[in-house]
């Protein structure tokens, strides 16, 4: 399986004091690092996935269980009125981001913030970057939030840049959560609980004349 970039010297650094340790008969030790090395080849891993062709889909940005598929809480949301689904990534999740619709990149927006565990509603005061997306003259917002323990978030989109459904845009490193934000008359098809796989789970369908508004 194919191993982001990102985890290269995550890995490398926990290999080396392994191979050291083993060097000197530190087996314990060794046994220990490489153990560690061994679980960040696992966390950056990089599955490929197969993405739903149909129009109107909307697919899971993120592998997680979903926290929240409905309105959007205007507190935390962008101006104005939204359907949110939040989906919440454990350390063990893949943790590669996928875009959940096809569009052309219109704005970026980094904001720091703090380090509030990721499932909390008040991670909204998080870390966070939206990336909002033109779909068929519709706008869509992927939002990545980091958590207690992600502390720094990947982006691998630039303005200007069309996406494909399912492409790769990004990651955030340990355990994170990703919001898509959706027009009100988007058709939410996930239950809160209920696992993603990104690229593969369809999180919502559009409505049809949303597909031709760009045409």
């Amino acid at each position: 399986m194919k191993i982001d970039r990102a985890g290269a010297p995550f890995i490398a650094g926990a290999l080396v004091p392994a191979a050291v340790f083993a060097g000197y008969k530190r087996y314990g030790w060794a046994l220990g690092c490489a153990a560690l090395g061994a679980f960040f080849a696992y966390f950056f891993r990089d599955p490929e996935r197969m993405v739903p062709a149909a129009d109107g889909l909307v697919v899971s940005p993120a592998d997680g269980k979903v926290m929240m598929a409905g309105e959007a809480n205007g507190r935390w949301s962008p101006p104005g009125r939204w359907k949110q689904i939040t989906i919440f990534l454990s350390p063990m999740d893949v943790h590669i981001n996928r875009t959940p619709v096809d569009g052309l990149v219109t704005r970026i927006d980094y904001r720091p913030g703090r380090f509030l565990p990721a499932y909390k509603e008040e991670a909204g005061e998080n870390e966070l970057n939206e990336i909002w997306l033109d779909h068929h003259g519709e706008t869509i917002v992927v939002r990545q939030i980091v958590g207690i323990l992600a502390r720094r978030i990947v982006c691998r989109v630039a303005e200007g840049q069309q996406l494909a459904r399912g492409e790769r845009i990004g990651l955030m490193k340990f355990g994170s959560r990703m919001d898509v934000f959706l027009p009100v008359d988007a058709e939410i098809a996930v239950r809160v609980g209920q696992q993603a796989v990104a690229g593969e789970t369809v999180l919502a369908r559009l409505q049809p004349r949303r597909l031709q508004a760009g045409d």
